[in-house]
């Protein structure tokens, strides 16, 4: 196209190709292709660009300028969590998801396949055994769109409209579920107790003819474990509804899995399972559920399945019940638009099961728990600070409440970082009942060493 070495990344940025584009679909300019954006969302002044770059090597210098004012979890000591945590992420997973047929791979073809559906099939199968279910899906995009699936296909299933959540979910992904289900769904808040578990005398008055299910967190999103799961199952069932959990995956070497305490559809985010958090972009969804055709058929994203071939002895894998997707024959009749997933997040998970096994999935438990508590029981030393204001049995995550030290959690923090120290994440403004709050987040990958940092530059910064 004309004018385009000279303009070698936004060729078209050339007043003569603007021109002729334009004329080709009957513009004069580009503010009339502009007409229907609102004004409000215009911007007004000169984009604050540098002027042209005359190489490729000269653009890199310019990029990799900006990007080194980052600062990271490498440079800095991080206990800050919150739906996305450090974890340690094995070698091989970074090897194994990187390989050219899986990270440029879209979808996953019979006529392309080189390994892809078996890899799913085998993460959807490691997945199934860690929660206790038997279908677990493609991933979809993180878990706050697979709680919302969750709730959508609770309703489908029981042809109710309401679905009970607890007060203290994260809001964030409280905003991404409204607005999922708002065409179908409408969510009735449930009090939690002085524990930060669901209040079960509040549940009771709650749950009613038109009650699709309860959804809760275990552990929640202040890493409260929820103690009366079995309850609030029978609660629900008795009803007609159903018992629908979401889990941090990483905890199930350690914790009971939803299924043995009720649970009818389990979601979670497989993050915590090998994948690096990349400025809060390494999300990936789950569901699962029994392998029953009320279940499945309500899935609107993929399953692989395993099946004989024509060749004796072979196997093949391939979509399980592909007509019920959106992309499938039922296009716009679909139980919901499902695009572009996270898959190769999927066999990542697969890749970080495969190598911890059963063994390696308690240990990572155990020292998540050994490492939080220690870190809580060091921390509530500290003059003035309230550690686990709940009480609760807590999974690496747990309130520590500022509020004694006259200090708030955002100047807290700023002395924290100045000394390479990413604090908790501030509850202020989401939970102000709980005062300057903070949540912060121990993993395996802290030593006893980086606690008592941590104890340390607190004590400093609550003077």
């Amino acid at each position: 196209m004309k004018g385009f070495d000279n303009h070698p990344y936004i060729p078209n940025s050339a007043p003569e190709i603007q021109a002729e584009m334009l004329r080709e679909i009957g513009l004069a300019s580009l503010e009339e292709l502009h007409k229907n954006v609102p004004d409000a969302l215009k911007l007004k002044d000169t984009m604050k660009l540098p002027r042209a770059f005359g190489s490729e090597y000269e653009l890199r210098r310019h990029v990799e300028g900006l990007l080194g004012k980052n600062t990271d979890c490498k440079k800095n000591l991080n206990f800050l969590g919150a739906g996305c945590w450090q974890h340690y992420v094995p070698a091989l997973c970074d090897e194994v998801n990187s390989r050219g047929e899986f990270l440029t791979g879209y979808g996953g073809e019979p006529y392309n396949e080189l390994g892809r559906f078996q890899s799913l099939f085998e993460y959807a199968s490691m997945v199934a055994e860690l929660v206790d279910m038997e279908v677990v899906n493609v991933p979809t995009m993180d878990w706050a769109q697979a709680a919302a699936t969750t709730a959508r296909m609770a309703q489908r299933i029981t042809n109710r409209t309401e679905v009970i959540v607890p007060t203290l979910i994260d809001p964030e992904k409280f905003a991404v579920m409204e607005n999922y289900c708002r065409a179908s769904v409408r969510f009735v808040r449930v009090n939690c107790n002085g524990k930060g578990q669901i209040d079960l005398d509040d549940l009771k008055s709650k749950v009613n003819s038109n009650t699709a299910g309860v959804y809760i967190e275990n552990p929640g999103y202040l890493g409260v474990i929820e103690e009366h799961g079995q309850e609030i199952s029978d609660l629900i069932h008795a009803a007609g509804g159903l018992s629908l959990v979401g889990v941090d995956p990483i905890s199930l070497g350690v914790l009971a899995t939803p299924p043995s305490y009720g649970a009818d559809i389990v979601c979670g985010d497989l993050q915590p399972l090998g994948i690096h958090m990349n400025y809060g972009g390494g999300q990936s969804g789950f569901m699962a559920t029994r392998d029953e055709e009320k279940f499945v058929m309500e899935f609107p994203s993929r399953l692989f399945g395993i099946a004989p071939t024509s060749q004796p002895g072979e196997y093949g894998f391939g979509d399980v019940a592909y007509d019920r997707t959106s992309f499938g024959h039922h296009r716009e009749h679909g139980k919901e638009y499902v695009g572009t997933q996270s898959a190769l997040w999927g066999i990542t998970a697969g890749v970080y099961l495969a190598t911890m096994g059963p063994r390696g999935m308690e240990e990572v438990g155990e020292t998540i728990l050994y490492n939080a508590q220690y870190a809580a029981k060091k921390l509530a030393e500290l003059p003035n600070i309230r550690v686990n204001r709940f009480g609760s049995c807590f999974f690496k995550e747990f309130v520590v409440d500022f509020s004694e030290t006259g200090k708030t959690v955002a100047e807290i923090n700023r002395s924290l970082l100045a000394q390479g120290i990413f604090g908790g994440k501030d509850l202020s403004n989401e939970f102000p009942q709980f005062g300057q709050s903070a949540l912060y987040c121990v993993t395996e990958i802290h030593t006893q060493d980086d606690i008592e940092r941590l104890v340390s530059a607190v004590a400093q910064a609550a003077r």
